[in-house]
């Protein structure tokens, strides 16, 4: 986004007082003009002087670190994710009041972003700030939409997470054990807000359909069942004493008995009997108020790309039929007669049916950590990072497998955390492609990378957008083929599959969303296109709870694949594998169309050097 100047004729007349003979000025003033103009002198005083580059980018990065610690102190498990323990004790605030008030924060940072003038600043500078003002409105845009007011689904709520918290904090010092256990007696107060958030979403016509919201009680109950929050007792760190372990065993199982365990059955309940009912009878967001409106930022939120649901749509149609036809041609050369008859004999085969969930685990292990030592050949930025894998609680069994960040300073590994529930009816053929998406060289790559990078604000090393982030992940499933890996044809009609997966994601979630396609309909195409039922029920069931985010991953793949073939036709002998790769990794997480700006650029500059 580019922010025009005041012309400097309109800086001659503001400044008229400072240069207009008396005559002229006293003309002016019985004419009532000369006030009005010396008003917006006033009023404006950024554009009678700008100040020196130097000086407006010191103005600006001071603004980026204030914006960012205040986001660090607002969402405390998001610094303790960092590395940064000043909150531990702390959960954020998430009622209206508290949702409000970060709106009108958002707001006064966007306003004084916008005044300093970006001439002249260097390319990351000006980067910086287009970013921060996109994040910005974006965040006015959903704002105004209220989306806040649907905060809990299967997929993800306030509820899974707060069950995670055992898992992704440090417990090195008792400090840490109290600062979780003053947590613990949070919770209530967080679940209570939520509850007041979602009534609220009640009364506005913000309800997430039906078929989901009677899933959301059960997770609680499951959580209830599990009791995650007792966890950090099951192993304490050598150093500490018998005195300390049975004053921090008393105070964390009070805690938990006390005000976790009836907290969560009150959301319980009130989700069983008060939310789930008042669930819509409509799948598609756009039968939501505002919907056509609603979906479409979706799509350009997710997609951070102009583009339509319509467009999308086509594009989804299209791949699926040039991923159908690359499988054919592997079929065929495996000696089958055709795809279906391989699909058949693959799925039948006992050798890609799992036979425990330990079994689901040990194979994301074996892969991920066969292709560590491989990375070198890929790239120059290598994660610092270790990365672990586990199994998705039981709790939480209804979330697709995922990964969650490490701690930057490496002391807490990132973790792929893997779906193994009913692993009978799963499969492995995708294993080895889904392992390389969620660890390496996918997700851990990228953002382990992203927390270590020099000489970019903060906000920027952290998060960002979903569309470059999965768009990356799946661009990396295939990277496994450019070190030798695939060998076996059936994995590598796996890495087929998942990214024929993605392209499905592009028809399903448009057609529920934008063309009114039943549930039934969504699940009879995914199985045309060799989604097994299990998943074909669970994902389409994640599309419809969060719409637009099954865009990303295909969208962002796309682009980062015709930016190689871009840099591959343009430098020819000059292309580097590994330098094109730091160049789409080393800015960090970008909007798809910045990302394309900022390496054609570096391809420009490549073809330029003699």
């Amino acid at each position: 986004m580019c922010f025009i100047e005041v012309p400097f004729l309109i800086y001659g007349l503001v400044c008229a007082k400072d240069f207009l003979s008396e005559c002229i000025a006293a003309s002016l003033w019985r004419m009532r003009l000369l006030p009005a103009l010396l008003l917006c002198c006033t009023a404006v005083p950024a554009f009678a002087q700008v100040a020196p580059v130097a000086d407006r980018v010191a103005q600006q990065n001071t603004l980026f670190e204030e914006y960012f610690q205040a986001n660090l102190k607002r969402n405390p498990t998001s610094a303790t994710s960092l590395g940064d323990f000043r909150y531990n004790a702390l959960l954020a605030e998430v009622s209206l009041d508290a949702i409000a008030k970060e709106h009108a924060d958002n707001d006064a940072y966007l306003a004084r972003l916008k005044a300093i003038p970006t001439t002249g600043m260097e390319d990351t500078d000006l980067t910086s700030h287009q970013l921060l003002v996109r994040r910005l409105e974006q965040s006015d845009v959903s704002y105004s939409l209220k989306n806040y007011e649907m905060p809990v689904n299967q997929q993800s709520g306030i509820h899974t997470s707060l069950a995670d918290l055992a898992l992704s904090v440090p417990f090195d010092t008792v400090p840490h054990y109290e600062d979780y256990i003053a947590r613990l007696h949070a919770i209530p107060r967080v679940l209570t807000q939520t509850m007041g958030v979602m009534r609220q979403g009640q009364k506005d016509g913000l309800m997430p359909p039906k078929l989901i919201t009677e899933k959301l009680a059960g997770q609680c109950d499951g959580i209830i069942a599990a009791d995650p929050f007792l966890l950090p007792l099951k192993k304490f760190p050598a150093s500490f004493s018998d005195a300390d372990k049975a004053k921090l065993t008393e105070a964390m199982t009070a805690a938990v008995n006390t005000d976790v365990l009836p907290a969560y059955k009150q959301f319980a309940s009130f989700l069983r009997t008060e939310y789930a009912p008042k669930g819509r009878t409509e799948l598609s967001i756009e039968s939501l108020p505002d919907g056509k409106r609603r979906y479409a930022e979706a799509v350009k939120q997710m997609t951070t790309l102009e583009v339509t649901p319509a467009q999308v749509h086509a594009i989804g149609l299209s791949e699926v039929a040039r991923i159908t036809a690359d499988m054919t041609v592997l079929a065929k050369k495996a000696g089958y007669k055709d795809l279906a008859s391989w699909r058949a004999a693959i799925n039948a085969d006992p050798k890609w049916k799992p036979t425990s969930e330990q079994q689901i685990v040990d194979d994301f292990a074996k892969y991920i950590h066969q292709m560590e030592p491989k990375l070198p050949q890929l790239f120059n930025l290598l994660p610092k990072s270790p990365v672990t894998v586990e199994a998705i609680p039981d709790f939480a069994a209804a979330e697709a497998t995922h990964y969650n960040a490490g701690s930057p300073d490496g002391k807490r590994p990132g973790r792929v955390v893997v779906a193994v529930a009913n692993p009978t009816t799963r499969t492995l053929v995708l294993d080895e492609a889904v392992a390389y998406h969620e660890g390496v060289p996918g997700h851990h790559n990228q953002i382990s990378v992203a927390q270590t990078l020099k000489g970019l604000p903060k906000f920027r090393l952290r998060g960002g957008y979903t569309a470059y982030t999965e768009g990356w992940a799946l661009y990396a499933e295939e990277l496994g083929k450019e070190v030798g890996f695939y060998q076996d044809p059936i994995s590598d009609y796996g890495r087929l599959n998942s990214e024929l997966f993605r392209a499905v994601r592009l028809v399903v979630d448009t057609g529920i969303h934008d063309l009114g396609w039943s549930r039934d309909k969504v699940i009879a195409y995914m199985h045309e296109n060799d989604v097994n039922d299990a998943v074909a029920q669970t994902e389409t069931d994640r599309y419809i709870a969060w719409p637009g985010q099954a865009l990303a991953y295909k969208m962002g793949q796309l682009e980062i694949r015709k930016l190689r073939d871009k840099a591959k036709a343009k430098l020819g002998a000059k292309y580097d594998i590994k330098a094109f790769h730091d160049e789409v990794l080393d800015g960090g997480a970008l909007p798809l169309d910045v990302l394309d700006a900022r390496v054609s650029k570096w391809i420009d500059a490549q073809a330029a050097v003699k």
